[in-house]
């Protein structure tokens, strides 16, 4: 036999009952979850910034992040709403190297899953209960969803994920925003497809039980650059890029249209210092056009505490410093949200 069974984990009844939210938790949470659906929704005019490390590598450095985040955002709270990116499953195209915090709550220790889950749900309830806000996380295995559901304020599912049946039908069943993301071929019909599919009703197995969903309204695009034959980075953050995207909307006739642009990954070539110049220009555009302005709610951002990038075990550990994807300092991120901020 090929697959070892190691150990039977908790179901996420099991969990949420051993690590239950407070009241005050929920009752953040509600408010949150408000705030930003009236954005999508188009009852309100305030942008989002969905911003924080790469990947959630340690609980000490994100939730310090989180509270730098928190004093920033009652500078900015009549136009911006910041959403803090705890992204605690890192995806890998091969397969190899660091999957996150589910999978290693420790990255310089072995995997343990069950522990990871903990984790995961313990850093989500603690940034909430010390900063009052709740966040955004990466839905890679749609199984896990369930784990933080009750915690999390706006899910995105990647560019490896978008064409997966499961994280579509997933994500039918949710009450909170969704953004999918555009594949790596770039492809916007898929995402457009995917859009579709979560915001239908469904009917399928999920976590062995046979699930009926009636859809989910606030499912939306991300465009996050794409990749050619040859592996060459093509941004899709351009003023012809986002006029593109309006029409296929239009044409669709989805509900509550809305994008959200990554301003890193593919757009930015990896150069995460590019990720200030493509804000202000994804801002240009929107200011120009207003049907832009009506469909872009907002940005994704991957920042930190320290620029850059660090390796895991090269013996030196920078408090704050992604270990995954570079990311823009602290200095910067400040910087730009309140710049961000003056223009909306």
């Amino acid at each position: 036999m090929s697959m070892y069974f190691a150990k039977k984990l908790p179901i996420p009844a099991e969990i949420k009952q051993e690590m239950p939210l407070s009241d005050r938790v929920s009752r953040i949470k509600k408010e949150r979850d408000a705030l930003i659906r009236s954005v999508f929704t188009g009852e309100s005019d305030k942008f989002i910034l969905i911003i924080g490390p790469c990947s959630a590598d340690s609980p000490e450095p994100v939730l310090e992040y989180i509270r730098r985040l928190a004093r920033l955002q009652e500078k900015v709270e009549d136009r911006v709403i910041l959403i803090p990116r705890i992204y605690t499953n890192k995806p890998r195209t091969t397969g190899e190297g660091y999957k996150g915090m589910l999978h290693q709550p420790d990255p310089e220790k072995k995997p343990d899953l069950l522990a990871g889950i903990k984790a995961i749900r313990s850093l989500h309830q603690q940034a909430i209960e010390e900063t009052g806000m709740t966040s955004a996380d990466e839905m890679l295995y749609p199984e896990n969803f369930r784990y933080l559901d009750d915690l999390l304020s706006y899910v995105a599912v990647g560019a490896r994920s978008v064409e997966d049946q499961q994280h579509r039908m997933t994500v039918s069943g949710m009450d909170v925003p969704a953004g999918m993301k555009n594949p790596t071929s770039g492809n916007l019909s898929v995402m457009f497809n995917s859009v579709q599919a979560a915001q239908s009703a469904h009917n399928f197995i999920y976590r062995g039980w046979d699930v009926t969903t009636t859809g989910n309204d606030l499912a939306h695009v991300i465009l996050r650059g794409a990749v050619n034959k040859h592996g060459g980075n093509m941004p899709n953050y351009h003023y012809e890029d986002l006029m593109l995207l309006y029409s296929l909307y239009a044409n669709r006739g989805l509900k509550n249209p809305a994008a959200i642009i990554d301003v890193n990954h593919s757009n930015s070539n990896k150069k995460y210092k590019e990720q200030i110049r493509i804000s202000h220009e994804v801002l240009h555009s929107r200011d120009y056009n207003p049907d832009l302005k009506k469909m872009i709610k907002g940005l994704m951002i991957e920042s930190y505490l320290v620029e850059g990038r660090q390796e895991i075990g090269s013996g030196t550990h920078v408090f704050g410093q992604s270990i995954t994807d570079a990311c823009i300092g602290w200095e910067d991120t400040e910087r730009l949200v309140l710049e961000i901020a003056d223009r909306c």
